[in-house]
């Protein structure tokens, strides 16, 4: 099995959640009725204010479901802190960060490859946790193989995979709610089915095959998905230019880095030869996809100094932390809570930056410019 032992391998798992009685009245479209809004009717931490209860007794009429827009969500006016656990989203494992963190999480990511469905069950969950969901769909029948030529871009192009894709749209789209999509990742690496070395795959396939998946979402009437394009760090690939698998200004509403420490004390070594080639391409909203660093010497200073570099580069609106261990997936240990210090420069970090309310709050995001 080929793999680049410099990132991690994750299990592909998906969790279905049992929801509280007050999202049993939510029908899997989201249109219905209830008492109060999902975003506010959320878990308060500890010293948190409490949100206001929802009217009741005799004549009192329940609030309408809000929810809220793709576009409420694109440019945060602040940054948002992400995790993804083994069972994103699950609440005993964000409860388990957020005590660590120091705050709550609220972007929640998880992965689902291509033999599983949509599952707008998991969206809901996310949003009862207070996050936003980010689906990480990974072209591959879940299987660990860099080469699945059952699986080939070519195929995804020339439509062998039109119906899969569109009853997965038509599943985002019925649900409503706004996700982020982080489709194909780290595609300029050599580790994945899509990478273009692999599966039969051609130069040039990766973007065609973005682009026709993109479309059969517009055309199934998906427009609540954020479209995040997301590259690894040039170490560990070949070095060609990522703008080769770039799909285009009207494809992507968020550019990704995946960016892991192994050994270095900056995370500037790790990420400004990418982010400089990125920032040619687009000055779009730049998310930290994946991050973490393993269990060694320099876990704690490189955690550190990745907050400082996120306060640094105003084109970025934050990061999801890969909280895996070996047995959870992870090539290493990349939990932030593995060692005290660590835990500490991941606290400390973190109150350093002006995070996102929470529960993610669309009322602290901007709309973009015509």
């Amino acid at each position: 099995m080929s793999r680049n032992p410099l990132r991690p391998w994750r299990r592909v798992r998906v969790f279905t959640v049992l929801l509280p009685l007050v999202l049993a009245a939510v029908v899997s479209c989201g249109t219905e009725p209830m008492s109060g809004n999902p975003l506010l009717a959320q878990r308060a931490l500890p010293g948190a204010n409490p949100p206001a209860p929802a009217p009741s007794g005799p004549g009192a009429t329940p609030a309408p479901l809000v929810i809220p827009s793709k576009e409420s969500f694109l440019l945060p006016k602040a940054d948002y802190f992400g995790v993804s656990t083994l069972g994103s989203p699950q609440e005993s494992e964000t409860d388990l960060v957020a005590s660590a963190a120091g705050h709550q999480p609220t972007i929640l990511e998880y992965f689902v490859n291509w033999s599983q469905d949509f599952d707008p069950a998991v969206v809901r969950e996310s949003y009862r946790e207070g996050a936003l969901p980010l689906l990480t769909w990974e072209p591959d029948g879940g299987s660990k193989a860099s080469n699945q030529p059952k699986y080939s871009l070519a195929k995804i192009i020339d439509g062998r995979y039109d119906s899969y894709i569109t009853a997965f749209a038509q599943g985002v789209a019925k649900q409503k709610w706004p996700i982020v999509l982080r489709f194909a990742q780290e595609m300029n690496g050599n580790w994945y089915p899509w990478s273009e070395q692999n599966s039969g795959n051609r130069p040039g396939d990766y973007v065609k095959a973005w682009r026709h998946v993109h479309d059969l979402f517009a055309a199934a009437g998906a427009t609540n998905v954020i479209w995040l394009w997301s590259p690894n760090v040039l170490r560990g690939t070949d070095n060609a230019p990522v703008a080769r698998y770039y799909p285009g200004f009207d494809y992507v509403d968020w550019v990704g880095v995946d960016a892991y420490g192994f050994g270095e004390k900056t995370a500037s070594a790790v990420l400004d030869p990418t982010v400089t080639q990125i920032q040619k391409l687009t000055r779009k909203p730049l998310l930290l996809a994946e991050t973490g660093a393993p269990s060694r010497s320099q876990q704690a200073i490189w955690t550190a100094d990745l907050f400082k570099w996120l306060q640094r580069h105003d084109q970025a609106i934050g990061f999801v932390w890969f909280e895996h261990d070996v047995d959870e997936g992870g090539l290493y240990d990349y939990r932030f809570t593995d060692s005290s210090k660590t835990e500490q420069a991941f606290r400390t970090g973190l109150s350093s930056l002006h995070l996102l309310p929470w529960p993610v709050d669309p009322a602290a995001t901007t709309s973009p410019a015509p």
